[in-house]
């Protein structure tokens, strides 16, 4: 068994997930009854659940709660060998995220804060990362109050940490000043098509992967998901179309965070960019045919699927 060193490392907001499915959304001031509820642990644990699964260490350098909620995120996290560097927040819980998932396997989102808000240099810096390690960073961290301790975090990251970017909706509204300097730090950008279009204005997923890499240094890394039909990988100044494998969705909650596990996942392992695209893109297949953030496959299930589909 090749031993690895580097470590997948998280920054963002492990939250839980309040998953309702429902016929449709309500008009406003309406009604609708839920077919199911169920609470998952989400937001960063889906995207480090999806990097441990696929064989890479893996940490949680965020903020959690001292509620059921945290409990919930910390056992989800320990569970698949996730290291959880802070210590808990005291006297308050990790915030929710209510999940209304349609039969299209469509979502919406509505989104509370709560301890995974209170981070601190000092708090990220518990993860201790290294030389080699990924540092994933979410849009949704660029909102006060964890914008300033991250920024003032990732300037002082030793040389050798890799830096990737999962914008989210939330870049389209952070102040330009506030975009650039973390665009600055960016070594590996991952993102769908429209969170890409709304950085550059480009409104072709495969050209605004080469727009996004514009916009960062000549070494970086940008991925730019386009749904079922795969992603664009632009490395070394080539833009690459990495095929999907489209499925009849069950629940794409999560399935953007479990390609960007994966990737990143596959990246501390080795694996060269357009394969790590290839088996993310595998994942997200088979994410989206199961229900819940937290049902990404394991590094078996993406190679077995693969198989399937040379066959």
């Amino acid at each position: 068994m090749t031993f690895v060193s580097a470590r997948v490392i998280h920054t963002g907001q492990a939250l839980v997930d309040v998953v309702l499915e429902v016929p449709g959304l309500p008009v406003r001031g309406g009604n609708v009854n839920a077919a199911t509820y169920r609470r998952y642990a989400g937001g960063a644990v889906s995207t480090l659940l999806a990097a441990a699964r696929t064989g890479a260490p893996a940490a949680h350098a965020g903020a959690h709660g001292t509620g059921a909620n945290g409990d919930l995120v910390r056992q989800a996290l320990t569970d698949e060998g996730v290291e959880v560097s802070a210590p808990p927040v005291p006297g308050l819980d990790t915030g929710i995220c209510v999940v209304l998932v349609e039969p299209s396997a469509e979502r919406t989102f509505v989104t509370t804060y709560g301890a995974e808000r209170e981070i601190s240099v000092t708090s990220l810096q518990t993860s201790e990362p290294q030389p080699g390690d990924l540092v994933c960073v979410t849009g949704y961290s660029l909102y006060p109050p964890t914008r300033d301790p991250l920024l003032q975090w990732l300037t002082d990251l030793p040389e050798g940490v890799v830096v990737v970017l999962d914008p989210g909706a939330a870049l389209a509204d952070i102040p330009a000043e506030i975009a650039a300097r973390l665009l600055g730090m960016t070594d590996v950008w991952t993102s769908n098509a429209q969170e890409a279009q709304e950085l550059t204005g480009v409104d072709d997923a495969e050209a605004s992967c080469g727009a996004v890499a514009a916009r960062l240094s000549r070494a970086a890394a940008v991925i730019v998901r386009d749904g079922p039909a795969g992603c664009f990988v632009h490395v070394e100044g080539r833009t690459t179309s990495v095929p999907g494998y489209p499925q009849t969705p069950l629940d794409t909650n999560g399935a953007g965070d479990t390609h960007t596990g994966v990737l990143c996942g596959e990246r501390v392992l080795g694996t060269d960019w357009l394969q790590a695209a290839r088996r993310a893109n595998a994942a997200g297949a088979i994410k989206v045919t199961r229900r819940g953030p937290d049902t990404a496959p394991t590094r078996a299930e993406v190679g077995e699927f693969l198989r399937q589909q040379e066959h």
